[in-house]
C-alpha cells in the first residue's frame, strides 16, 4: 500500500517524501542527493499545499508548527477609513500583501487588526530596537492575556506572539520558519537585502503583511517584495491623509548661494572630478555610474584625487555658511516649536550642536543618552534636536512640527521618512518641512531629480533674502547619485 506523502520542515526548507502522484508540486521542488529527497523552499508552502489540495492529492503535513492564538483585544478604537480599506484589501489578497501608508497614519493599529483577525501565532519583524520596544509595548497593551515576547536587544523569547529585530529574525530564520502563521514585516523595504531576505524565504507563513511608507529602493529590489510577501494591496500618500488623519503640512524649499571663496573652491574641486570622469567615460547620472566611479577611483592616484575632490565638494555644498545663517533665521522664527534638524553627516551634526548649543543624536550616541534626549524633547525641555539619519524611521516624536533638512535631499525614501517625523496630528497643527539646498551645486540637481520622481514641487520661500550677495556660478555639473540603500546600519546598532 502506497504511503501518504509527508511534508516536513528542515532548516528553512520543506522536504516532501514520498513524491505525490500529483504534478503541481514539481514546479517548486529540487532533488537533494544528500538526503535523497525533494526539497522545496519554505516560501512556497502555501502555494504547494493549495496546489495539492486542488488536485485532490493526499498530504500528511508535519511541516507547520504554528498554532491557533485566541486573542481578545483590550485596546480597540474605531479604525480610520484608510485602515478599514487597507485591511479589506489585504483580506481580498488572501492575507498576503504590502500596505503603503505614511508615517503617523496608524500602521501599527492596522497590524493589530490583522493579527486579531487571523488568530494565529504571529512574528512581527522591525528594523530598530526603538521600534522593538514600541511594538512590544503596544502588543502587551492590546493583548494583555497573550504571551508576547521579544527577540533581539539581549532577549531570546520564543512566544506565540513575538516581536523581533530584522537582524535577530534573520539569524534564527532556520528555526523560526515553521513556528508562525502570520508574518508582519514593519518597514518592509529593508527585507529584500541579501542578509535579511531569508526571514521570508525560510518562513512557511501562509499569511504575510508588509508595512512601509516608502517601498521603492534605488537598487530595484523592491520588486522582490511581491515574491517575498505578496503584491502591493493598498497605498495612501501624505497628501491623501493631510488634514484628516495626519497634520496639515507644507514643504518649503530655501536656496542659498555659496560665498565667493566657497564657490571658487567648489568649482575647482568639481573640475578635478569631472576631468577624471571624462577620461574614464563615466557619467554619475547613469545606473552604474557611481559604482564605476568608486571602482575607478581606487586604481590610480588621479582617481583617488577625484574622489577626494568629490567628497570635499559635497561637504562644501552640505555645510556652507549660508545654510547656518538660514538655520539661525528659522530657529528664531519658529521658537519654541518642537524642531528636528537633519543633516547628511555626523560632522555637521556635531558642528551645529556645538555652535548652537543643541542636543545631538547620531549612531554613536549611547542608548541611555539617546532616550534621555528624546524624553526631554517630548516634554519640551529640549525644543530642538539635531541629528543625521538615525531618526529617519523607528522613532515616535509626535510633538515635532518643524523639520529642517540642511543636507541629504536625494533619496525619496529619506525625504518622506523625515517628513513623516512631523506629520502626527495635533489640534490646529501645521507641520512645515524646510529643504535647504546650495544653489547651482550638484545638491540642487539631486533635489530636482527627486522632486521629478515624486511628481511634486515645494513652495519657494524668501530665496533671495536668505541667500548671500555672492554671484551664482553657471549650471552644468554632472548629476550626483541619489543616496543608496544601507541596511548595514542595523548591524551596527544604530
Amino acid at each position: 500500500m502506497a504511503r501518504t506523502p509527508t511534508l516536513s520542515f528542515d532548516r528553512g526548507t520543506l522536504i516532501l517524501h514520498p513524491p505525490p502522484r500529483a504534478k503541481s508540486w514539481i514546479d517548486y521542488a529540487v532533488w537533494d542527493d544528500r538526503v535523497e529527497r525533494f526539497r522545496i523552499p519554505a516560501l512556497y508552502y502555501r502555494h504547494l499545499v493549495l496546489s495539492l489540495q486542488a488536485e485532490g492529492a493526499p498530504l500528511n503535513d508535519e511541516a507547520r508548527a504554528f498554532q491557533e492564538l485566541p486573542l481578545e483585544p483590550a485596546l480597540e478604537m474605531p479604525p480610520y477609513d484608510h485602515q478599514r480599506e487597507a485591511l479589506a484589501a489585504w483580506f481580498k489578497a488572501k492575507r498576503a500583501g504590502v500596505v503603503v501608508l505614511p508615517t503617523g497614519s496608524g500602521k501599527t493599529y492596522l497590524a493589530q487588526m490583522a493579527i486579531q483577525s487571523t488568530q494565529r501565532s504571529t512574528l512581527v519583524v522591525v528594523p530598530t530596537l526603538d521600534l522593538l520596544h514600541q511594538w512590544y509595548a503596544h502588543l502587551v497593551a492590546a493583548f494583555p492575556d497573550a504571551p508576547v515576547g521579544v527577540l533581539g536587544g539581549g532577549s531570546q523569547d520564543r512566544t506565540p506572539l513575538l516581536v523581533a529585530t530584522y537582524d535577530s529574525a534573520a539569524i534564527y530564520a532556520e528555526t523560526l520558519g515553521n513556528q508562525y502563521a502570520l508574518l508582519v514585516l514593519d518597514e518592509c523595504h529593508h527585507l529584500p537585502s541579501d542578509f535579511l531576505r531569508v526571514i521570508a524565504e525560510y518562513s512557511l507563513a501562509p499569511y504575510r503583511l508588509g508595512l512601509t511608507a516608502t517601498p521603492e529602493r534605488s537598487d530595484g529590489r523592491h520588486l522582490d517584495l511581491e515574491a517575498l510577501i505578496g503584491p502591493e494591496v493598498y497605498r495612501a500618500s501624505p497628501q491623501d491623509l493631510s488634514g484628516t488623519v495626519l497634520s496639515s503640512h507644507k514643504i518649503v524649499q530655501l536656496k542659498v548661494r555659496l560665498s565667493q571663496a566657497e564657490r571658487a573652491r567648489y568649482d575647482r574641486l568639481i573640475d578635478t572630478r569631472n576631468t577624471f570622469l571624462r577620461q574614464q567615460g563615466i557619467r554619475l547620472g547613469t545606473l552604474n555610474g557611481w559604482q564605476s566611479f568608486v571602482i575607478a577611483s581606487a586604481r590610480s592616484k588621479a582617481g583617488r584625487s577625484a574622489m577626494l575632490a568629490h567628497r570635499e565638494a559635497r561637504s562644501i555644498a552640505f555645510g556652507t555658511e549660508g545654510k547656518l545663517r538660514v538655520l539661525t533665521d528659522l530657529l528664531v522664527q519658529h521658537h519654541p516649536a518642537r524642531t528636528l534638524i537633519f543633516t547628511d553627516d555626523n560632522a555637521t551634526v556635531y558642528r551645529i550642536s556645538r555652535d548652537f548649543l543643541l542636543p545631538a543624536i547620531t549612531h554613536k550616541t549611547p542608548v541611555k543618552e539617546r532616550h534621555e534626549i528624546l524624553n526631554r524633547f517630548r516634554s519640551g525641555d529640549y525644543p530642538v534636536i539635531v541629528t543625521s539619519r538615525v531618526l529617519n524611521e523607528g522613532v515616535d516624536v509626535p510633538e515635532a512640527s518643524i523639520a529642517i533638512v540642511l543636507s541629504g535631499t536625494g533619496s525619496t525614501r529619506e525625504y518622506i521618512q523625515r517628513l513623516g517625523r512631523i506629520l502626527r496630528r495635533g489640534e490646529g497643527k501645521l507641520a512645515v518641512l524646510y529643504e535647504v539646498i546650495a544653489e547651482d551645486t550638484s545638491e540642487e540637481n539631486t533635489s530636482r531629480r527627486r522632486r521629478r520622481r515624486q511628481g511634486s514641487e515645494p513652495v519657494p520661500y524668501r530665496q533671495l533674502s536668505l541667500a548671500s550677495d555672492e554671484p551664482m556660478a553657471a549650471e552644468g555639473q554632472p548629476e550626483e547619485p541619489a543616496a543608496g540603500e544601507d541596511d548595514s546600519c542595523y548591524r551596527q546598532s544604530c
